[in-house]
């Protein structure tokens, strides 16, 4: 039985971790890494930072954040945005990432992929889906931090990078993100169908119910989250206790 993992997402705009609606609206928070901390001393299973401009400016600029963090971080951490290319994820890598996360490098150049998993393995290598709905049942793969259309199917997608071999895929919904009106179940649902890559579900997360209830609806393997922790709705303390009450098989954390 899979363990479900709690993983806070850190989207960053400079120096500043950074939170919209619908990945727009951007507000500025505070200092990236102070949250990282706490949610690593809260708890979480891994971290996520995101680069939110990176794609529009074809970098990541996350490489001195990163090595910052891993002084006092001691769990797996994520980091996507303008990844771009083997030199981009090395840099990333090296830095201290133990994955990497691309979205808009690997649309246009699904080859990419195969050239990442080969250098460095599959685990190393997440898929970011920022995915948009079209009808009640299709979404639309979106790229450059959810600014532009592909024309993509999202089920189409995750068939492609599911059978090049990639070691996760993350998913977000645009609709749901930063709303707190609970995650897309039916797009995670189905995502969970059609693939048995390990999936992390990401966007719309605003009360405690909304993490049981994605869990007992799909077949995800992990939930992040932002908005959530960082205006302090709940703490990772409490989704933890809640969801261990509701026998969701969660690690136990032990302060």
């Amino acid at each position: 039985m899979r363990k479900i993992r709690i993983i806070p997402r850190l989207d960053i705009k400079g120096d500043n971790l950074i939170k919209g609606v619908h990945l727009e609206g951007l507000r500025v928070m505070g200092e990236p890494n102070k949250f990282a901390k706490q949610y690593y001393e809260s708890g979480a299973d891994e971290l996520i930072y995101m680069d939110s401009v990176a794609s529009l400016y074809g970098r990541n600029s996350l490489k001195s954040l990163i090595k910052k963090a891993i002084k006092n971080i001691f769990i797996p951490i994520t980091v996507g945005g303008g990844i771009r290319s083997i030199k981009d994820a090395f840099e990333i890598l090296s830095a201290g990432a133990d994955k990497i996360a691309v979205n808009t490098a690997a649309v246009k150049n699904p080859f990419l992929i195969k050239e990442l998993i080969d250098k460095f393995g599959s685990q190393s290598i997440v898929i970011s889906i920022e995915a948009k709905q079209l009808t009640k049942s299709d979404w639309e793969v979106y790229t450059e931090n959810g600014r532009e259309k592909t024309g993509i199917k999202v089920m189409d997608w995750v068939r492609k990078c599911t059978k090049i071999g990639v070691g996760e895929i993350l998913v977000t919904s645009i609709d749901r993100d930063g709303t707190k009106k609970g995650f897309d179940i039916p797009l995670l649902k189905e995502v969970g169908e059609i693939t048995n890559t390990p999936i992390i579900a990401s966007g719309g997360m605003g009360q405690l119910e909304d993490f049981t209830e994605l869990v007992k609806k799909s077949n995800i393997d992990a939930v992040s989250m932002a908005t959530i922790l960082h205006y302090k709705t709940k703490s990772i303390k409490e989704i933890r206790s809640y969801g261990l009450s509701k026998k969701i098989n969660l690690r136990e954390f032990n302060e």
